[in-house]
Formats: C-alpha cells, structure tokens, sequence
C-alpha cells in the first residue's frame, strides 16, 4: 500500500497511517511523497547534530580555563568567561518555544537542517574569535542554531514511535548525552592541549557537513499543520528570561546593587505577565498551556530544569579545581570523566527498554540519588590530599545515575502528545530544561566568585589572575574550599529533584494500533 499523492492533508493522513499499520510500528504523518518507512535510520541521523550540540557544551567546560588565560588573562573574576557558557545557553533558551511551533509548521526536517548550518557557520566564527567579547556574540549565535534543531529530534521521535516502544528511542537519545560527555572532554582536552582553545569549535566544522548529508538523505518529511505565532509571547519571554539570567550573572560582580534586584524582580514580573497572556490567547499561544494538564508532562518539565541546573553547575567547580588547584591539564582532567560517560552510555539503552514496561519512578528516584550522591562525594575529594585516581569513583557513580536520568524524563514527558503539539510539547520540554542550565550556569558562577571572597578575602580585587597552571601554593588551600563549597549548589539541587519525580504517575500502557489509530484521528481533525 502507498500514501496517495494528493493535497488533501486529511486523506494523506488517514493512508500514512493505513500504511503503518501494515508496515509494523512506523507511522506519524508523512508529507505528500513520503512512504512510511523504518524511524531508526532517521533518528540515527538526527542524533549526529545533537550530539555534536552535546560535544560543544562539554568541550567547553574543560577549555574555559585556557579561553580565559587567552582572552582575559588580567583578572581574577570567574564571571566574564562563564559568559561563553551562559550567552549560548540564553541564546539557546529563549527561541525554544518558537523553534518547536517552527518545526511544526515548515517541518522538522526543514528547520533542522537550517539550524545546523547556523550552528556549524557559528563554530567558524567563534574559532576565528580574538576578543571574549566577539567570542561571547559567536557563541549566542551557536545556541540560536541549537535551538533551531534540538526540538526537531524530539518531535520526530513523538511522532514517529509509538508510546510502548518510545523507551528503546529516547535510550538512544539519552545515550548520545552520555557518550558526548566522554567525547566533549576528552576531544577538549586533546584539542587544547595539541593546538589550541579555537579548535574546539573548528571541530564542529566537518561534523556538521556530515550531520547534513545524512540529515538530507535519511530524514523523512512529516506533514505540517498551519500554526499562527504568538508574536507577543516570545516578546515577553526573551525579555522577561533575559532580565533574570542577566541579573542573577551580573550580581555578585556589582555587589547586588538594588538595580540588580530591580532587574530580576522585573523579570520575574515580564514572565508572569507572560503566562498571563498564554491563557487569555484565544488562537495559539506560543505555550499551550493545556498540555500541563497532563501530571507527567508537567512534572517531567520541572525534573529535567532541575537535571540542567544541575549537569551545568556542576562541571564549573570541578574543573577549575582540577586543572587549577591540582594542576591537570585539560585532557587529563576529561579522562578523570570516563566512567561517568561509559557507563551512562552503555546503560541508558537498557534503562529505556526497562522503561517501557515499568512505572518511570523506578529509574528515576535512584538515578538522581546517585547523581546528588556522587556530588557531595565530589565535594568531600576535593582537597590537595586526595589522590587523584579516588574522583573516578563518584564518576562511576554519576553515570550509572545518568541512564536512569535523561531518556527516562524525556519518555515520561512525550508519551502523551498530541501529533499537532509535538514540536509544541518538544519546545516546552527543552526550554525548561536550558532555563534550568541557564541559571544553574549563572547562579554557579555568583556561588563560585562568593565562596571565593569567603576563603580568599580580596581574591577579586588582587593583582594578577586566574589563569592557566597551578595556583600559587599559599592560595590553593582556601581555593580548594571554596570549589568544594560551591559543588554542594548543585547536589542540595538534585536532592529537591528526587522528590519532584516521586509525583510522576505510571503511564497507561497504549498499543501500537490504538496510538496508530489516535494519530490518524488527530491528523485529520
């Protein structure tokens, strides 16, 4: 059986999904031309550009030291290059919500692969970059291009998977996270080491012309629905997101001036107005609020900001201790991360397919005690005494955590989307997820430079700076404390984590043919 050729979305709905039924567990609605056909090669494809999304996070945090030496090599305050990590992730949190409704509207597909070549033409300019400054543009470029194509993997995944067999695919997409953990650190630590911070991202250069080939040729195209775009909602939220994150970024370096606390008090303030407009918007909001009536998407949201907050703060203190009071270099340090990256790789496919047929709070509640544990186990290392070999240990530790973690949430989340509010629901789950990591990403750099002024009074205002190499011996002790100090931000974090999971809900099991059957339905409305 084909799909018919014809204009009409309805017809061509109802025969992408006749066909899948004969096909096995293949539907969602393909466009005009496009047979149903096996999701895995497409998924495969997808997971390229994400992961080399992934690669360019974690690749960062091992370089920041080196990028700060180079490009602001005359001060001691930790904020300005947290600036690298934190103008991407707020470039990347604001446009999610559109870039979801995007995908949607002109197709995954489509949006996926622009969003890959801004990313990639972004990671020439941030190589070419001399100034922090000009590196800091570069990289919120990069997250525009990221936000452009992470919510079309997702979506993709909704609505070409079925329900009871989503768990095996969102293994897959969570397995990604933990390899590009081990490859981030490991290829930044070669990388900087051999010829310097740019080429962290001219890496990204060749594996974007890859990640498009095979984009181009083994993504299918999925039908589109007409969306209207809530204009004033992304106003209001790229306004009210930049007001908090750039406040709570900027106000341990202004001493929390009262303009400081205006500003996040008025961000807090445009993002209330915000959702006030989503409920009264009578067309499309560009959140639709209707789908938090689902309990599991709800709290699936506020479990994977916490997860972000936390996998973002953390790398910070860590690696600044490592390569700054014990003196590793940058691929030293990243080896220290093997087993956490191993480990979450080869065990989150087992944990998606454990998830298909279980209640998700089992993999989840013990996922995120072992990830808070192996922080606070971080926390109680990082003194100069501790042989090194002892921080593979909460390594380990962490990435068993991280494959009853990642796939597990995003499964939980996605189960019950409409095929029309898949880019929608994609958009909303990512978006809370960067928010998270933006302030995880700026309330780590406030702690940081806090618990600094703490154990070394005046470090800020002293001559000279942190930079690259060991620190001087009579300041390495109370650095060392205040980096152990900061740590505990992120696992206090994860524990409110295990408690926020404990109100998800066991999803009710639906077949391959009902969930083919709703679909169809759906697409026809």
């Amino acid at each position: 059986m084909t799909t018919p050729e014809t204009p009409d979305s309805t017809r061509t709905a109802g025969a992408a999904s006749a066909t899948a039924r004969v096909a096995g567990p293949i539907t969602g609605a393909y466009a005009v031309g496009h047979k149903p056909r096996s999701p895995w090669p497409a998924l495969w494809a997808l997971v390229i550009g994400f992961f080399m999304i992934l690669v360019d996070t974690t690749i960062v945090s091992v370089a920041n030291p080196a990028i700060k030496a180079a490009l602001d090599p005359d001060t001691n305050n930790l904020d300005n290059v947290v600036w690298v990590t934190s103008a991407y992730l707020l470039a990347y949190a604001v446009p999610l919500l559109i870039t979801g409704r995007l995908g949607d509207r002109f197709g995954p597909k489509n949006i996926y692969l622009i969003g890959l070549t801004v990313f990639t033409l972004a990671s020439l300019w941030c190589g070419l970059s001399g100034t922090l400054e000009m590196l800091i543009i570069a990289r919120a470029v990069q997250g525009l291009g990221a936000a452009l194509m992470t919510p079309q993997t997702m979506a993709v995944i909704t609505r070409t998977f079925p329900p009871n067999r989503r768990g095996a695919a969102m293994g897959l997409w969570g397995a990604t996270a933990g390899v590009a953990t081990l490859v981030g650190p490991l290829a930044g630590g070669l990388l900087v080491d051999g010829f310097g911070w740019e080429w962290i991202f001219f890496i990204n250069i060749p594996v974007g012309v890859v990640a498009f080939v095979l984009a181009w040729v083994l993504v299918p195209k999925l039908e589109t629905h007409p969306h209207r775009f809530d204009i004033v909602g992304v106003v209001l939220s790229a306004v009210g997101l930049f007001l908090i994150v750039f406040g709570l970024q900027e106000g341990e370096k202004y001493d929390w001036a009262p303009w400081v606390w205006a500003m996040i008090a008025g961000g807090v303030a445009v993002m209330a107005l915000f959702i006030w407009t989503q409920a009264r918007t009578k067309n499309e909001p560009l959140v639709p609020l209707p789908l938090f009536r689902d309990r599991n998407f709800s709290v699936s949201n506020l479990g994977i900001a916490i997860v972000g907050f936390t996998v973002t703060s953390m790398s910070l203190p860590l690696m600044f201790f490592i390569q700054l009071a014990r003196g590793l270099t940058p691929t030293q340090s990243a080896l220290l991360l093997i087993p956490m990256a191993v480990l979450s790789g080869v065990g989150a496919p087992f944990a998606g397919r454990l998830l298909d047929r279980t209640d998700p709070r089992f993999l989840l509640v013990p996922g995120l005690l072992m990830v808070a544990g192996s922080l606070f186990w971080y926390s109680s290392l990082m003194n100069v005494d501790t042989p090194i070999w002892m921080f593979l240990l909460p390594s380990a530790l962490m990435g068993i955590g991280n494959a009853g973690m990642w796939g597990p949430l995003a499964t939980t989340a996605t189960r019950n989307l409409p095929p029309r509010q898949a880019g929608a629901g994609a958009g909303i789950y990512n978006t809370t997820r960067t928010i998270g990591s933006v302030i995880g990403s700026a309330s780590i750099a406030a702690f940081m430079q806090a618990r600094l002024e703490a154990n070394l009074p005046g470090a800020s205002d002293a001559s000279g700076g942190f930079g690259e190499g060991t620190l001087p011996p009579f300041v390495i002790d109370g650095f060392s404390q205040a980096m152990a100090q900061a740590i505990l931000l992120p696992a206090a974090v994860m524990l409110v984590g295990v408690v926020v999971v404990l109100f998800l809900r066991r999803p009710k099991t639906t077949s391959t043919e009902d969930w083919q059957a709703a679909n169809a339905a759906a697409e026809s409305e």
